[in-house]
């Protein structure tokens, strides 16, 4: 870590003064996840998918969503245009 702070610009902090944590935000952040896969079980599988992505659909302007069938499993992937998108939406639908 000490050496990673010594390679960086001078103008750059990136240490949290109110908790004295180092922070990398480009390994926390990745711009291009911008997929969600859940996987929905039992009887209401295909209701619990397609609710949640009308949900996304209706939040965000621009979502590509997918549902495929896994038996008796229903696998739902949402396409988010940004990685913003995907995190606000997964921190409020608690997914």
């Amino acid at each position: 870590m000490v050496n990673t702070i010594r390679e960086q610009q001078q103008n750059v902090n990136d240490s949290c003064s109110d908790c004295g944590s180092f922070v990398d935000i480009g390994a926390v952040i990745d711009e291009h996840d911008t997929e969600l896969v859940l996987v929905f079980k039992g009887d209401a599988a295909e209701i619990e998918a397609n609710k949640l992505a009308s949900t996304a659909q209706n939040r965000f302007d621009k979502v590509d969503v997918k549902i495929v069938h896994l038996g008796d499993d229903v696998k739902l992937i949402l396409y988010f245009s940004v990685t913003v998108e995907k995190m606000l939406f997964q921190l409020e639908n608690g997914v």
